[in-house]
């Protein structure tokens, strides 16, 4: 079952709030000594997360299905990069991640239990069951806070994006289990911020002709440009009306571009374009643009060094210097303790 986002909050009563998890969403399935982690696109996950299997069949009960997400808790709150590194082919670097930095389950909705489904039963009664099954759980197993109160809602909304989660999920407390459906609401934090436009990719199968997306800089502390990510989803007028809009930007744009090397980016960043684990063999090569223009996104959070999410396409800020676009404008979210949100007796 899916969410779809919203601005704020809805304001009756017959919703329940909970936490929007970071992570990697999940149902789990158990049928007496078997289970089966399942991804979002049906695929399984038991090799990736092998301290989960063996938690699950201690926890839960002989044949049940429920819906959760698999996170990773740091230092300072959700770790969605350690979590990818989980996606790794050789079994020996999986196990040897599981023991470093295990991985948790949180669950918010039981789907069956023994030979029952209880999809279409209202969600109220199927969370009163998953915390009557849930109840001695113990980690890496939680169950995700929820409450009635909306204030309470908003407060959480605030508070607990300081520890990597994505805001706050709106569940209809009479409604049923509706798979591929966008029955629950999101409200998710967004943010404005001023980028450099260092270069940009042309749109798939627009070669010469449409702009797929802009790459985004921002200066650090030292001074050097890092790429921050990108951002797209324009029209197609918008994808046409931008190739003449950076045709003089195209002109000489390596004489003093700051991405002509690895060696210009720092330790530990990648230029734009390098593939890795996760870009699945796409073409993500780049044209350089001279680096005097500023755009104004929109991002939900930082991960790190580069925006969690693509960035939204705001204005151009012609009144905007590049060398004014640094991590510093950033709003920083102090990080929120994660015990606040895993009881210690869960």
């Amino acid at each position: 079952m899916l969410a779809k986002r919203v601005a704020e909050l809805p304001p009756d009563d017959s919703w329940l709030f909970e936490p929007k998890w970071d992570g990697f969403r999940a149902l789990i399935f158990r049928d007496g000594d078997e289970i089966l982690l399942q991804s979002r696109d049906t695929k399984s996950l038991n090799r990736y997360f092998p301290e989960l299997v063996e938690a699950l069949l201690s926890a839960l009960p002989d044949r049940c299905v429920l819906d959760g997400e698999i996170v990773i808790a740091g230092h300072d709150g959700l770790d969605f990069e350690t979590l990818q590194l989980r996606i790794h082919p050789a079994a020996s670097r999986v196990n040897l991640l599981a023991r470093e930095t295990p991985a948790s389950i949180v669950f918010f909705d039981l789907l069956c239990e023994g030979d029952r489904n209880l999809c279409e039963e209202p969600f109220s009664q199927r969370r009163e069951r998953l915390v009557s099954l849930l109840s001695s759980a113990k980690p890496p197993i939680h169950l995700t806070p929820a409450t009635a109160d909306r204030t309470l809602a908003a407060d959480w909304f605030r508070r607990f994006e300081g520890a990597g989660l994505d805001g706050v999920v709106a569940k209809p407390l009479a409604g049923a289990y509706q798979p591929d459906k966008r029955v629950m609401l999101k409200v998710k934090h967004e943010r404005d911020c001023d980028c450099v436009v260092a270069g940009f990719r042309w749109h798939k199968g627009g070669e010469g002709t449409a702009i797929g997306s802009l790459l985004l800089g921002l200066f650090n502390e030292a001074g050097v440009l890092q790429h921050v990510g990108v951002c797209a989803s324009f029209t197609q007028a918008k994808r046409r009306e931008l190739v003449e809009f950076l045709a003089p930007y195209r002109v000489n744009p390596l004489d003093k571009h700051p991405w002509k090397s690895e060696a210009d980016l720092g330790d530990g960043e990648r230029r734009p374009g390098a593939q890795s684990r996760w870009s699945q063999g796409k073409d993500l090569s780049w044209e350089p643009l001279r680096v005097e223009l500023v755009v104004e996104v929109a991002y939900e959070h930082m991960q790190g060094t580069r925006f969690r999410h693509m960035a939204q396409f705001r204005r151009w800020r012609f009144d905007k210097q590049p060398h004014d676009c640094s991590y510093a404008q950033l709003e920083v979210v102090p990080p929120q303790e994660l015990m606040a949100i895993f009881p210690t007796d869960r």
